[in-house]
């Protein structure tokens, strides 16, 4: 008995390590744009979110374009009225490396309205639809594998006057810190975009759900390609199991390696075309497993692998590089491609015939270097208190993607900080009616502010003066008021201030004054309350605004008192008359 125990002991124990060092589960987040609930779908159940707060635009009824959609009913759409960049922001996601992916959709019953816009993700475009897309099961999404380090993602569509971006689906999936490691450019700065994803030998499109794979792969989609062409290969497949295939970092499922395409007499060579981006760098993942029962040994099938005519591998024996028949092998090259097609070739130097498995092309992308997180917060804070149209859009990064800057913003690059800033505000006649707030001041680096032409009211910032970069600062034809803020003197920089066409008062700053002598251009006329420079009104007595409001308290404090001694001289007159009109009944003198 006390065997049986200290045995039950012993399997609990383990089990406790094993299950404690066991890896969490992946961070998922599934959105259903447009969707007013939480929903899951079928065969797997898979949990989607609603999509509200994340976004504005329009929410709708969808039209799946293909089979591998999600089968969600709904969508979101961002008409040119709402601005020509709309962005889903997404908070609280934990820092790590992530498969974004987005699909596209097409409104109800509008299905021959195919929109083309771009994606972004994190300020760096990823994809640009294609005429066709919706035809096309490869295009009907895009994907980009991702480091995310500020506990957020933006993911942006960017109109390009071809109508309305349509999505139905963003799912944000975490994968391996190390996966799709290539060598030493691959890191943080880098983005891979997902261009083509290829499962040979088989004619059904597949999920790594649908193959059952480890979640840390990211729930990868494999198209279907039975044959690379007519009489050119055969379709390979086997039930066996395939050793090394599900492992760190890329948890490949094992049934992917379960089909495969082999070379024919007639056609000794396996070939296979794509089109690609031209001027681009490309990382090419192949994938193989020897199923051929005919191919008993390491020798028995050798090949080389050629991209675009140059070879990439030598001498590729996968039993004897795997170690052993029904066991995977991954190759992976980098190459630069400047045409507009890729090739890859499977040329035999032994047994007359290669296999092939699968196929992974990325795009390799340069992570946009973002701008500094305090200007955005600031342009935020004046989009806000300026009321900017939804027509500017002012989403996502206001710098990049470089193709869509934010309309009304100029941006200059620190190579220095690697940071984008803010160093001009062009928002002259836009019909804007809001105040200007203390953050602009934030805006260190600016240079030029035109804001002229439009109906802001309120006091000018003193928080102006900080930004002693300025060197244009235009208010013209405002509804301001109060008076100049002394701080804008210190803007020693500054060659051009307009302010005219407002409602100021008081002293110009002695120090704007004598930079007149200086060739700087300054205009405050039509402004009935300024004086005290050469083209103004000379200035009377001049009161500070606290002792104006100390004037304006003592004489509302002095009517107070007047009118609380006219009520007590009244009450008293009133007991007075009171008192004797009791008393000549009486007769008492």
């Amino acid at each position: 008995m006390l065997r049986f125990t200290l045995l039950w002991l012993l399997v609990f124990l383990f089990a406790s390590i094993s299950s404690s060092s066991a890896r969490p589960a992946p961070y998922a987040m599934r959105i259903s744009c447009g969707a007013r609930q939480n929903i899951r779908t079928p065969p797997t159940y898979t949990r989607w979110y609603k999509d509200f707060a994340y976004t504005g635009g329009i929410p709708a009824n969808a039209t799946a374009p293909s089979h591998i959609t999600p089968p969600l009913k709904t969508l979101r759409y961002f008409p040119l009225s709402e601005g020509p960049e709309n962005c889903y922001i997404i908070n609280r996601v934990p820092k790590g490396h992530y498969s974004v992916r987005i699909f596209f959709g097409l409104v109800e019953h509008e299905i021959d309205n195919e929109p083309l816009f771009e994606v972004s993700i994190e300020g760096t475009i990823i994809h640009s639809l294609k005429s066709g897309w919706s035809k096309n099961d490869e295009q009907v999404f895009a994907e980009a594998l991702v480091f995310l380090l500020d506990g957020s993602v933006s993911i942006c569509f960017h109109s390009t006057g071809h109508g309305d971006p349509t999505i139905i689906s963003i799912e944000i999936l975490q994968i391996d810190e190390r996966a799709y490691y290539f060598g030493p450019e691959w890191g943080r700065g880098v983005i891979l975009k997902t261009t083509s994803r290829l499962t040979c030998g088989t004619s059904k499109p597949k999920f790594d759900e649908d193959y059952s794979g480890d979640h840390w792969g990211g729930d990868r989609f494999w198209h279907p390609i039975r044959t690379f062409g007519k009489n050119a290969d055969a379709p390979r497949s086997t039930e066996s199991g395939i050793k090394k295939a599900s492992t760190v970092p890329n948890f490949y499922p094992e049934a992917l390696y379960q089909s495969a395409v082999v070379s024919t007499d007639s056609k000794p060579d396996l070939a296979y075309t794509m089109d690609v981006d031209p001027n681009k760098n490309y990382s090419i993942w192949l994938h193989f497993a020897e199923i051929d029962a005919t191919i008993t040994s390491a020798g028995k099938r050798v090949f080389d692998v050629l991209i675009n005519g140059d070879t990439s591998f030598e001498n590729v024996d996968v039993v004897g590089m795997s170690g052993d028949r029904y066991t995977a092998l991954v190759l992976n090259t980098t190459v630069a491609l400047s045409g507009r097609t890729l090739t890859i070739t499977l040329h035999p130097k032994k047994g007359n015939h290669a296999i092939l498995t699968a196929i992974e092309v990325f795009q390799v992308i340069v992570a946009e270097s973002k701008t500094s997180s305090e200007e955005v917060r600031a342009l935020q804070s004046l989009k806000k208190s300026l009321g900017l149209p939804n027509r500017f859009g002012w989403n996502g990064d206001p710098c990049v993607p470089k193709e869509h800057p934010w309309s009304g913003a100029d941006c200059h690059f620190d190579k220095s900080g690697r940071k984008w800033f803010i160093d001009g505000l062009g928002l002259d006649n836009q019909g804007l009616r809001g105040s200007l707030t203390n953050e602009i001041s934030k805006l260190h680096h600016l240079q030029s502010i035109n804001l002229s032409g439009n109906s802001i009211h309120g006091a000018i910032p003193s928080s102006l003066g900080a930004v002693t970069s300025l060197e244009i600062l235009d208010l013209s034809y405002n509804f301001l008021n109060g008076s100049i803020p002394e701080s804008l003197g210190k803007l020693t920089a500054l060659r051009r201030l307009n302010l005219n066409g407002n409602s100021l008062s008081g002293r110009v700053p002695s120090a704007l004054g004598g930079r007149l002598l200086n060739g700087a251009s300054f205009n405050f006329t039509d402004n009935h309350g300024l004086c005290g420079i050469p083209g103004l009104p000379k200035c009377g007595p001049h009161l500070s605004a606290g002792a104006k409001v100390g004037i304006a308290f003592a004489v509302f404090l002095s009517l107070v008192l007047l009118v609380i001694c006219s009520i007590c001289w009244w009450k008293r007159r009133q007991n007075i008359l009171r008192a004797q009109q009791i008393a000549d009944p009486l007769g008492i003198v």
